[in-house]
């Protein structure tokens, strides 16, 4: 039996368009409040986010050095 057939790519297609719309909605709710203010969420996930990327940037650029030969 096949895994790829009309029902479940049909599945599949409504369940990318239902995500994305709960998603962008989401993300609505999370960028601005009524006030016109970015939210304290989307500032400490942006800042946890940077430095995630950071200290792994830097972790994989100890790890391309070669060590020292004594």
């Amino acid at each position: 039996m096949s895994i790829f057939n009309r029902r479940n790519a049909a599945l599949g297609w409504l369940t990318w368009v239902v995500g994305k719309r709960v998603a962008a909605r989401k993300a609505r709710s999370v960028v601005r409040t009524d006030e016109g203010r970015p939210k304290k969420k989307l500032f400490v996930g942006t800042l946890a986010a940077l430095g995630a990327g950071l200290f792994f940037w830097r972790r994989r650029d100890d790890d391309e050095q070669p060590p020292d030969a004594a």
